[in-house]
Parts: structure tokens; sequence; C-alpha cells
């Protein structure tokens, strides 16, 4: 009798603690989602930073992919930048953009971006427009559904030689043919009348040249990517 009593009371207490509990309306729970977007991004020394600043966190696409959380876009980043490294020019480790799009692109990426490159001052016009299209024709094979930002060579004065404008001009008519959206730093006059942002080569932007990078090239992407 007594182990019945027990029972009873045990289930007593049990059904006392369920009802006890607050209604779950069906506002309140709020469903989340998981999916991310997948960014790859190929550069040259402006990307991977260096001795004059940018080195890991400090780098720009650190700096953008922890905005943009902050802004609520969840990324997926693949970086693969090397310095040195152009549409044609072999960077220190033997790249060409090409390559670094082959390592870095995958079939689900929601963007791809393209950051340079001055590295090709030196380059026929036309073999340059060759490469860029080759490039960029194999990102689109490889990722058939995600969007391009192409990022033209920055310079840090107002007046970038004529190799330097000519890489751009080249750059970006092979960006309108590939559907990309091209954005022009020299145009924008990224780095002019702040040398603060370029270290002491004259060349390679500082901590503050990243941090400052990092707040143009952050909208850039969030442009393109959508809110979860």
């Amino acid at each position: 009798m007594s182990r019945l009593l027990t029972s009873v009371l045990a289930v007593a207490l049990l059904f006392g603690a369920l009802t006890a509990l607050p209604t779950i309306r069906h506002e309140d729970v709020r469903p989340t989602n998981y999916a991310v977007n997948r960014v790859a991004v190929i550069g040259d020394s402006y990307t991977t930073g260096g001795d004059e600043g940018g080195s890991g966190p400090k780098g720009w696409p650190s700096q953008v992919w922890k905005s943009l959380a902050h802004s609520g876009i969840a990324v997926t980043p693949m970086v693969a930048a090397e310095g040195g490294a152009g549409y044609c020019t072999r960077g220190n480790r033997g790249s060409v953009f090409e390559d670094l799009t082959i390592r870095a692109v995958k079939p689900n990426d929601a963007l791809v971006v393209f950051f340079g490159s001055r590295n090709d001052m030196d380059v026929d016009p036309t073999r340059l427009s060759v490469a860029m299209f080759g490039t960029f024709k194999l990102a689109r094979q490889i990722a058939r559904s995600a969007k391009f930002l192409v990022i033209g060579p920055a310079w840090p004065t107002a007046d970038p030689p004529p190799a330097i404008r000519r890489i751009r001009d080249v750059l970006g008519y092979q960006a309108e043919l590939a559907g990309a959206t091209f954005v022009d730093p020299i145009a924008a006059r990224w780095f002019v009348g702040s040398p603060d942002l370029i270290g002491e080569d004259g060349v390679h932007p500082t901590d503050a040249g990243h941090t400052y990078m990092a707040g143009k090239i952050a909208p850039l992407i969030g442009a393109q990517l959508n809110p979860y």
C-alpha cells in the first residue's frame, strides 16, 4: 500500500512540475538558419599582408569577416593569395591568379572576389586580357551560380603610371564580360592623401591601411550576399 501511495505522489509531483512549465507560443520559436555564404578570395600581397602590416587578424579579410558577422551575415571564407602574383605574373610561390582560383573556388560558392593586381605592370595588354578572360571563365565553370566581385589594382597616389591604368582598363572590360561587379580603387582614390596607410616601402598597406581596406570592402561583399 505504501508503494502505491509513493507512486501516486511521484506522478502527482511530476504532473505538477510539467504543468508549471511556461507555455511556448509559436511566435516565440525562431528558426535557426545554419547555412552560410561561401566566399572565395583571390589576391596578391594586398590580401596576404606582410612585413608592413595586415598579417593574420589585422589583414583586411579577417576584419571583413568579423564586420559581416556583426551585421548578421555569416561567411565561410576561403582565401588564396600570394605576394607578387597577378593574372599573368607568377608570385613568390610560383602561382598566378588562375592557380589560386583552382585552390579557392568551390562549386557552392556564393561569391568569388578577385583583388589586384599591380604585379602585371610589365605584361603585354593582349596577353593580360586573355589571362583574365581565362581565369574568370575557369571560376565560372567551377562556381556556376556564384556572383563575382572584381577589385582593380590600387595605387597610393593620385597619379598612377600608365601601366597601372592599363591593367585597370583591361580588367574592367573583362569583368564586364564576366558579368562581375567591378570596383576601381584608382577612380575611388583609395589611399590618396593618407600616407599613414602605406608602409615605408611605398607599396604595401600598414595595419591602418588594412583596416581602411576592410572598411571599403566589407560593404562591397555584404551587398553581394544575403543576410541570414
